[in-house]
């Protein structure tokens, strides 16, 4: 959780729970499981709790904090929030009742616009019809490769004011991808010292398709070593698209 984020396509981190697992293969070299490891050998409470080493391992153990829903209305500013930037919110061992809790905090501060990310996109679909969907609020779903395309079928049935894309890491064409209900697309390739490339031809293809759908397109890096190695420059040109604000959080 930090009031301010390095993330090119936000401005700030809420977590109101950490920890996570491997559901595919974009998870393979996560960051935040790495940061997790280093934060929980610092002593950090959040990231004292260990998860399947199967699957996540120190510090990556699914864990409620319900001490943080407060922290969103201690920022008066108005800010663009990446929610879970250290989790997903509908992994299954999240109760509903804690996804309604944060989506009363996102409700209750309309001067910030919240974006939220998940991999577990069924999850998702199957609980929207259960939850009161606030307008500042984005949803979205990370598409690593053509294998995941079901993800944004089930995140069209969600009933939220912005539906987007993270394709990254992006590890394969997405040939066939279809943008109606789209609202916004993030596309960028891998860091890390075991950083899987990209091809350009891959996100040239993506970008293209938001062309055609006037749908913004941000390409967030190239990747590599670190996630500046590459830049940030697509065909000469970076891409900063994004959806407008909510009204309350434009102000």
């Amino acid at each position: 959780m930090g009031d301010r984020s390095t993330i090119e396509w936000t401005e700030a981190t809420w977590n109101p729970t950490t920890g996570c697992d491997r559901v595919s293969p974009g998870c393979d070299n996560c960051y935040a499981l790495t940061l997790s490891r280093r934060l929980k050998s610092m002593g950090a409470a959040k990231y004292q709790v260990d998860g399947d080493p199967r699957t996540s391992g120190p510090g990556f153990g699914l864990t409620l904090h319900p001490g943080t829903l407060a922290v969103p209305h201690q920022w008066k500013a108005p800010r663009m929030v990446f929610v879970n930037s250290m989790s997903d919110l509908f992994h299954a061992k999240v109760p509903l009742g804690f996804v309604r809790q944060v989506f009363q905090v996102i409700a209750e501060t309309p001067q910030h616009t919240y974006q939220l990310l998940t991999k577990r996109a069924r999850r998702l679909r199957r609980v929207a019809g259960e939850l009161d969907w606030p307008p500042n609020l984005w949803m979205g779903v990370s598409v690593e490769n053509a294998d995941h395309l079901d993800r944004v079928d089930d995140l069209r049935q969600v009933s939220a004011a912005v539906r987007f894309l993270s394709c990254e890491p992006l590890l394969g064409p997405l040939t066939g991808l279809r943008l109606d209900g789209i609202g916004w697309v993030i596309a960028g390739g891998e860091s890390g010292p075991h950083h899987r490339p990209v091809r350009e031809e891959w996100l040239v293809e993506i970008r293209n398709a938001c062309s055609e759908a006037d749908v913004p397109f941000f390409f967030k890096q190239w990747g590599g070593r670190t996630p500046k190695s590459g830049g940030r420059e697509l065909d000469g040109v970076t891409w900063n698209g994004m959806p407008p604000r909510t009204p309350a959080a434009a102000h």
